[in-house]
């Protein structure tokens, strides 16, 4: 949309479709990135045990990003092939009471490099309304300092992550970060810095085997403990319009997420779609692919995410932690 009892057969099938999702996984998501979560992913895909505790949760609890962080969050450091089963059957209601309570939550906040040129290039002042916005740590890009090759952005916080994102392409760098006079989140499970359990799962969300990301991660949860964003409990399309009409008239409104619409089914997405075109917002989608394809984008590369303008307008192409950027025009 533009802005203008199951039988043994199914639990079969189940099985099958969870160990293809973990293989994709580890193919496309992992590999090059992480080669522990690569390894795990394709030992799940042909553990039984595993498999069938997976077939046991709803199918929105299968992914391998919630249950390797889950493991860690129990086992204190990442799960490997042979700790991952052991885990599975000697603390099985354990796993299931953290897997069913948390979230994918990963709440990188270098995904402020690939937004940033695009905040930017909008008439300032800006109030921002991130959806999904967990703990609120991509609520903070005119917080954060970036490094785009030698291209430097000050950021307001001097000790505050210094974000590194190799730009590819006319990506348009800003000489500054734009003013910002306002920020909300939505979430329908917020995350807060300010407790120490928050903290602890953001950090389980993070991948073995990439540098910087823990560093980076706890200079952000520091700086978002300085100014803690606001973030309402609530549900991206019933309580979106609500909470923006409280934007300041004055600002130009930004709706945005990051690798968030992927968590809903297709109905959600276009109900979203709906939702955000009726407000006099720019809509920027920061999404991986083929989650826009309901509403005529198709990314067409699992290995990237597209960041979208306005339902229509593709802006950019980006590595989905934004270790670079591909600008399209």
């Amino acid at each position: 949309m533009e802005c203008s009892g199951r039988s043994g057969t199914a639990e079969g099938t189940h099985a099958t479709e969870t160990a293809e999702r973990y293989l994709a996984f580890g193919r496309q998501q992992a590999r090059g990135r992480s080669p522990e979560y690569e390894a795990l992913a394709h030992a799940v895909a042909e553990d039984q045990a595993v498999l069938s505790f997976l077939g046991g949760l709803p199918a929105p609890k299968r992914q391998p990003n919630l249950l390797f962080a889950s493991a860690r969050y129990l086992l204190g450091v990442p799960p490997q092939p042979t700790s991952l089963p052991e885990l599975v059957t000697s603390r099985t209601e354990e796993l299931r009471r953290v897997v069913l309570s948390r979230r994918t939550q990963t709440n990188e906040a270098a995904r402020c490099a690939v937004l940033l040129p695009a905040l930017a290039s909008l008439p300032e002042p800006l109030a921002l309304l991130e959806v999904g916005a967990a703990a609120g740590l991509t609520l903070l890009p005119d917080i954060y300092s970036y490094d785009y090759d030698g291209h430097r952005v000050q950021g307001l916080d001097l000790d505050a992550p210094a974000i590194r994102c190799r730009p590819v392409g006319p990506v348009p760098l800003p000489e500054r970060v734009p003013e910002v006079v306002w920020r909300a989140g939505i979430d329908l499970h917020p995350l807060d810095v300010s407790k120490d359990e928050d903290v602890e799962w953001l950090s389980c969300l993070l991948w073995p085997g990439e540098p910087g990301r823990p560093e980076r991660l706890e200079a952000a949860i520091t700086a978002a403990r300085k100014r803690p964003p606001v973030i309402h409990p609530g549900d991206l399309v019933a309580d979106l319009a609500a909470i923006a009409a409280q934007a300041p008239s004055t600002a130009t409104l930004v709706v945005y997420h990051s690798a968030v619409l992927a968590y809903v089914d297709e109905q959600k997405r276009r109900a979203f779609a709906e939702a955000v075109c009726d407000l006099e917002a720019v809509w920027l989608s920061n999404e991986g692919d083929g989650v826009l394809r309901c509403i005529g984008v198709d990314q067409g590369d699992a290995r990237s995410m597209l960041l979208v303008r306005d339902g229509h307008d593709v802006l950019a192409r980006s590595d989905p932690h934004a270790t670079w950027v591909e600008w399209a025009r």
